[in-house]
């Protein structure tokens, strides 16, 4: 049968409008299909989860759990009744390596200030921040500020580079923790044979330094017992010291060393 012009072209434009219609809608942007996301992404389009890259977490170094420094001599505090701080410093700077005794530091680097009664009756005398109080034969002592500042000028005659650092409030644990456990020894506040330190003299501040936490006519109160000693080591029951009162190292229950330690102010030095 013969096909009319007129259906055979009626059927070529049919054809025509279908493909024009199919190419308008593939190419409309608005369309989407199950492909077109994954067709549409790239590297950098990646979800967070992706792009963060977990980092492990950091542990803290564990310390061993005793260790004492070894190769410490002790010095007896025999001539020097009221030096127990230049003998500690004296054996803190010998373990270290350097050339000092307690007679010299005493001659050329103790500052001292005396405590005396003035024309008003009332007793005067230095803050132990800022100064050694009275003489070490018979005197009362002086705390880490002071004695970091004298051993500084000391370091700083011999040229070396260390320098002393007075601490305040780092607990024994601590200082264990970041330095006796490394070798490294360090001055403390603590009493003469861990005994209970009370109050007993006291005076009209009347000199002061840079390094003062008390103002000229303040009262500073002195404690009875007060001892400075090195500390060289620990273990779970006990502190080590080297302890010029004793005359030897000297090991005290750790429970009471702190509690001695933080009620003469947390008080330490450190040379590095």
């Amino acid at each position: 049968m013969k096909k009319s012009p007129f259906i055979i072209m009626a059927c070529v434009v049919i054809a025509a409008a279908i493909a024009l219609t199919t190419l308008i809608v593939y190419r409309d942007p608005a369309f989407s299909g199950p492909s077109a996301t994954a067709d549409q992404s790239t590297p950098d389009s990646a979800s967070p989860t992706e792009q963060i890259e977990t980092q492990p977490p950091t542990e803290k170094p564990t310390i061993p759990s005793s260790y004492k420094i070894e190769g410490v001599d002790v010095i007896p505090q025999v001539e020097f009744k009221a030096g127990c701080e230049t003998y500690a410093c004296t054996m803190l700077l010998q373990t270290l390596g350097f050339d000092m005794d307690e007679h010299l530091f005493l001659d050329k680097y103790l500052d001292i200030h005396w405590v005396y009664y003035g024309d008003d009756g009332k007793r005067y005398g230095p803050d132990m921040n800022s100064s050694q109080a009275g003489d070490i034969y018979g005197g009362w002592g002086v705390y880490a500020p002071a004695m970091a500042k004298y051993m500084n000028n000391y370091l700083k005659d011999v040229k070396s580079d260390k320098k002393a650092t007075a601490l305040e409030g780092v607990s024994l644990p601590d200082l264990c923790e970041e330095y006796i456990s490394k070798g490294i020894p360090v001055m403390v506040w603590a009493t003469t044979w861990m005994m209970e330190p009370y109050e007993k003299d006291s005076w009209i501040v009347d000199y002061v330094d840079e390094n003062a936490k008390y103002k000229i006519g303040d009262t500073f109160t002195w404690l009875q017992n007060e001892h400075c000693l090195v500390l060289i080591g620990y273990d779970k029951d006990n502190y080590y010291f080297a302890d010029s009162c004793a005359g030897t190292i000297s090991e005290f229950d750790r429970e009471l060393s702190e509690e001695r330690y933080a009620q003469l102010g947390s008080q330490a030095i450190v040379v590095l």
